[in-house]
């Protein structure tokens, strides 16, 4: 256990640089005493590790100290960057292969794919829709997206109706199997369904992407807006509010439910349905009287099975 500890020390500041014990003792979830003493091991085994007093100090390793555990290309780092933390619910463990990955890749590799990864992002929460079956974005759009160039591609419309367009990539956005695109057309926001992505050439010219953008905010608050433009049911629901946050549209929370939003009244049965009995709807009444005598026919087939 401490061995694997030393390693992901060692991993940390190699990849942050200089880092105070209580950054370090927070990641690594020890206490500042334990780092200390670690850090004195790694002295004594050789690590040319030193520390640093004052407002400014800090610990970190001596300049041009490197390890070589290599191995991984850029692509497989940004799908490692890229995977939900809680996977197989081994978030600690999981986040802690991805620190020793990522530190260990070389300087280049490791900028593409931190910067390629903060364009992605996987297992958000939907729009008020029915599921859908998982589509992959084109190799073409993800290229564009991870180089940072504009795209030309052929988009369909609601009404099948396709055009060209050339956008500016923003970044990927993966929500309950579906992928989005988020970009820039003609300076205004814009979000692409990737399946109706007809046809896709990235071009050699630079996106014209703003600096500082964080996708998970401009996700939000690009659902947000769509769910003010279209008609929509509310529900008044309680249960697991993790798991309402990962599969429906929150409106408002309430000190003792939460309101959500649905596309129809068809699809919140449908939904909440799924959930039950994590969740269970309260408002509108003839929901909740649906959902209950679809409880209680089911419930009845059961009492007659010997």
């Amino acid at each position: 256990m401490r061995a694997d500890r030393l390693l992901s020390l060692t991993l940390l500041l190699r990849h942050r640089g200089r880092s105070t014990a209580a950054e370090l003792a927070a990641e690594l979830e020890v206490s500042e005493r334990t780092v200390l003493r670690d850090v004195e091991a790694l002295s004594s085994a050789g690590i040319p590790v030193y520390t640093e007093r004052g407002r400014h100090g800090g610990i970190a390793l001596l300049p041009g100290f490197s390890t070589d555990l290599t191995g991984l290309t850029t692509d497989e780092a940004v799908a490692l960057l890229t995977t939900p933390r809680d996977l197989l619910g081994r978030g600690q463990a999981f986040s802690s292969a991805i620190r020793k990955l990522v530190a260990a890749l070389p300087e280049a590799s490791r900028a593409a794919a931190t910067g390629a990864a903060d364009r992605v992002l996987v297992g958000r929460a939907g729009w008020l829709r029915e599921g859908a079956e998982p589509t992959p974005a084109p190799v073409q759009v993800q290229r564009a997206v991870f180089a940072g160039n504009r795209l030309r591609m052929r988009y369909a419309s609601r009404d099948g109706s396709a055009r060209l367009r050339t956008v500016d990539p923003l970044g990927l956005v993966e929500s309950a199997g579906r992928w989005y695109l988020l970009a820039l057309h003609d300076g205004a926001d814009r979000t692409y369904r990737v399946d109706r992505i007809e046809e896709a050439q990235e071009l050699a010219e630079p996106a014209r992407r703003p600096s500082g953008i964080d996708l998970d905010q401009l996700w939000e608050r690009r659902r947000a807006d769509f769910r003010r433009r279209i008609p929509h049911v509310e529900v008044r629901v309680r249960g697991d509010r993790e798991v309402l946050a990962a599969e429906v549209m929150i409106v408002r929370e309430e000190p003792d439910a939460v309101v959500v939003a649905f596309g129809s009244m068809h699809h919140a049965e449908q939904v909440l349905w799924s959930l039950a009995p994590r969740v269970v709807a309260l408002d509108p009444p003839e929901l909740a009287e649906s959902l209950r005598a679809r409880a209680a026919a089911v419930a009845g087939e059961y009492t007659s099975v010997t």
